[in-house]
């Protein structure tokens, strides 16, 4: 096994009886995106799943970083999948809030306690629309 695989492997692990849930929602993700490349990184203290590194400058930078397109993560009481793209001026993830279920939505995070209360066929195409986007230059998150 890899050692990038077993970070991931321990960072599962690491979530206890959420690791099922987090392991559903990983396959959702690479079965809408295959190849995508999937890593973890660090964010705060902590770490989460991240998808599909692209460049990315916060507004308070003066430099280019990088973020992922798509990013899992395990927080107190929920998950939170976070899809970071913008096109026509509108974040997915709150543009499609309706669509996904019983979740809440910020721009970019979509909150939920499991998978069974979100709509796996709204929110693969989701994940697939912020692939594409990002593949052909819509995707203005990362602008």
């Amino acid at each position: 096994m890899d050692p990038d695989q077993a970070d991931v492997d321990a960072w599962f692990a690491a979530a206890g009886d959420r690791a099922g849930e987090l392991r559903r929602v990983d396959a959702l993700v690479q079965a809408a995106a295959p190849g995508i490349d999937r890593q973890l990184v660090p964010v705060g203290s902590g770490r989460m799943l991240g998808y599909g590194l692209m460049p990315y400058r916060p507004r308070s930078a003066t430099e280019t970083t990088t973020w992922p397109l798509i990013a899992l993560a395990a927080q107190r009481r929920h998950l939170s999948l976070y899809v970071c793209a913008v096109v026509d001026g509108e974040h997915l993830a709150e543009s499609r809030a309706g669509q996904l279920g019983r979740v809440s939505c910020g721009k970019s995070c979509i909150r939920f306690t499991s998978l069974d209360r979100v709509d796996t066929v709204a929110l693969d195409q989701l994940v697939r629309d912020a692939v594409a986007s990002t593949a052909d230059g819509r995707n203005s998150y990362s602008s």
